[in-house]
């Protein structure tokens, strides 16, 4: 954990990959703006032998001057290569499957040859005086020695890390842990956590790779990706930061707006209940949590709201309390109201709501309140 770690963003790679998404040339800017200003290490920017708009993006990217390393992917391929290079990038990833089902299946060659290709283009792109990352598609269904082996001659043919992709998301933490550790000690390669999400453990196992030594973290805005996605950019570097005590002096509080754009621009919902981001994290509707929140925010919070660019929000519906009531009153309405009144209002918000089957919105509970008042006089 003594190691820097660098942030590798393929939001605009790897998150347009998502079935369905497009961005625009004017989107893909805007992103790598953001994903700059944020604080991203590097940023892969797409797939430059696409030729097109996709390689003119990647141009306009490079000339923007960002502070970020600019990536551009390729197959083990060296007109792949020379497509990166004709784009301007400072780093390529160079991509081959290692896993036998990949290897016999999608490939249809041989372990030998899956080598002999990614030495040829890492040693390729080593002449072109370019940062090497080498990505071990399908790795955590790859035999571990023969992992092994192909991280040691990719590191000799002169890459400056392994990309371990977990492609299909079948790992889990305390594996993750194991392999990354006999990998690393193994051939001493600087490693990237590339994990996907099928299983819903992809911020997890890239944490416990990290724990394990690696010292590159792949992600994407909002864990945009392939089928369930990739780990979050958002939730890496806050898990980094308050469950690991490694703070990578992100431009945190600019995540909830980052990721507002992303979702807009890859006509993606942002799902309230997202984890870091989502418009619930820092929601309060029942009663005893509620009460603690306005008590003392850490009660039932991690982080400030503010730290993520959020705002607290007391939802007012079927589980709140009279303290909800009473706290949303004064400090939203500039209205004090007693215990009684709190008591009897709660009743008709209660049941309101359950009518309704949700919470409440403000010009309802004031109508109600109202309505109240007028009764009782």
């Amino acid at each position: 954990m003594t190691k820097k770690l660098t942030i590798v963003d393929t939001t605009l790679r790897d998150g347009e990959q998502t079935a369905g998404v497009v961005f625009s040339n004017q989107e893909k800017l805007r992103i790598a703006r953001l994903l700059d200003e944020l604080g991203v290490d590097q940023i892969e920017a797409g797939v430059p032998v696409m030729g097109g708009d996709e390689q003119q993006a990647i141009k306009d990217i490079v000339k923007l001057g960002l502070k970020a390393s600019i990536m551009g992917w390729n197959r083990a391929v060296i007109s792949d290569i020379e497509s990166s290079l004709a784009c301007g990038v400072d780093a390529v990833a160079i991509s081959i499957s290692t896993s036998d089902i990949h290897i016999e299946h999608k490939l249809m060659t041989t372990r030998g040859a899956v080598m002999e290709r990614m030495v040829k283009a890492v040693e390729f792109a080593k002449k072109q005086g370019v940062y090497i990352s080498v990505n071990a598609e399908d790795a955590s269904r790859t035999d571990m020695e023969y992992l092994i082996e192909f991280a040691r001659e990719a590191k000799i043919a002169g890459a400056d890390r392994l990309r371990y992709c977990d492609t299909v998301g079948i790992l889990e933490p305390f594996i993750t842990y194991e392999r990354i550790t006999k990998l690393i000690e193994a051939t001493g390669i600087e490693v990237e956590m590339h994990t996907h999400n099928d299983f819903g453990m992809a911020t997890a196992n890239a944490l416990a790779g990290v724990r394990a030594g690696a010292s590159f973290v792949g992600v994407t805005v909002n864990g945009l990706g392939e089928r369930a996605g990739n780990a979050a950019l958002e939730e890496i570097v806050m898990a980094l930061k308050h469950l690991l005590d490694v703070d990578l002096n992100f431009a945190t509080t600019r995540f909830r707006e980052v990721s507002e754009y992303v979702a807009r621009a890859s006509g993606r919902i942002l799902p309230p209940g997202k984890a870091i981001v989502g418009s619930n994290m820092f929601a309060h509707e029942s009663g005893i949590h509620a009460d603690g929140a306005l008590k003392n925010p850490l009660t039932y919070e991690v982080f400030k709201p503010e730290d993520v660019g959020l705002e607290r929000q007391i939802v007012i519906g079927k589980h709140s309390g009279t303290a909800a009531i009473k706290a949303k009153f004064w400090r939203e309405y500039g209205i004090e109201i007693g215990d009684a009144e709190a008591d009897n209002l709660l009743a008709r918000v209660r049941s309101t709501a359950v009518d309704l089957k949700r919470s409440l919105f403000d010009k309802e509970l004031m109508y109600i309140y109202e309505d109240m008042l007028a009764q009782r006089n």
